[in-house]
């Protein structure tokens, strides 16, 4: 099965963005004929800009579809691909936006989503220095992992990556990959980007498809590390692309999984379980 990941350069120019996009999947290499996991960044797009242009493009709270996710939805339809569709804004009942994932099967269906968890609230020693998501972005609620050609998917979204009973989480509901949308600081990218990846794929001996925005971004307010990668169970780097855009595509092998779990049961011999902590208190 092939994985494509799409490393960016979004901006707050929606139109550009989509067009970007689309013209990376009109030459989108195939060397399968199955079906194809197109996994895009967090924020393809819409990168920065003030709250006011994240809610216009969010919908009403009450809103089953979004200007935004019918153009991803419609994208996955026309090239035949299943598409974890980066993250777009959605109005919460709060007045602010949840930063939601979409998975479309390749017929442009929803096959299921997930809101970013863990809020990006830190301070960096770069141009932008402050970062405030939860200005602006509502937390999730809930885990994903949705059935798929490919296996289990589970979702998490870029700041989720340091948070690895997330991850352990997806792994107890099945997941065997896990797509991570992601913009990453080029500060905090270089320090941590890749250690932390390869660690949640040998704990959770799943395939980790880690799609990631790179460079300057609109006129250099904002800049991100990129290296987008795809590590397979044993912490093995498949594929990466650390500068520039384009595509990252491996094909992946399940039976080594197999083999990885089969070898090492991790999630049989892991004693700190739910009840035992309940038991705990």
């Amino acid at each position: 099965m092939q994985i494509s990941l799409l490393q960016c350069q979004s901006s707050r120019d929606v139109s550009a963005n989509l067009e970007y996009i689309e013209s990376q999947l009109k030459c989108l290499p195939r060397v399968v004929a199955e079906p194809q996991l197109v996994v895009l960044p967090e924020c393809c797009l819409l990168f920065g800009g003030h709250e006011s242009h994240q809610l216009e493009y969010a919908g009403e709270a009450s809103a089953e579809t979004t200007e935004l996710k019918t153009a991803m939805s419609e994208l996955a339809a026309r090239y035949d691909i299943y598409l974890v569709a980066g993250t777009i804004p959605v109005r919460s009942e709060d007045g602010r936006v949840y930063s939601r994932t979409y998975l479309f099967d390749n017929m442009g269906n929803t096959l299921g989503d997930y809101d970013k968890l863990h809020l990006f609230d830190v301070d960096v020693a770069d141009g932008t220095k402050e970062y405030r998501e939860s200005d602006t972005f509502c937390p999730g609620e809930k885990i994903t992992v949705i059935d798929t050609p490919f296996g289990k998917l589970g979702l998490a979204i870029c700041y989720d990556l340091r948070f690895p009973d997330l991850f352990r989480a997806m792994r107890l509901a099945g997941a065997e990959l896990i797509a991570l949308p992601s913009a990453f600081t080029k500060v905090t990218g270089e320090a941590h980007w890749q250690p932390l990846i390869q660690a949640r794929a040998i704990e959770t001996q799943c395939f980790i498809l880690a799609a990631a925005q790179w460079g300057q971004h609109n006129q250099g307010s904002r800049e991100t590390w990129g290296q987008s990668m795809i590590v397979d169970p044993w912490g093995r780097v498949l594929a990466e692309k650390r500068e520039e855009c384009g595509w990252v595509q491996a094909t992946l092998d399940r039976s080594e999984q197999d083999k990885i779990r089969k070898q090492i049961p991790v999630a049989g011999h892991n004693r700190f379980s739910e009840p035992e902590l309940r038991k705990s208190n």
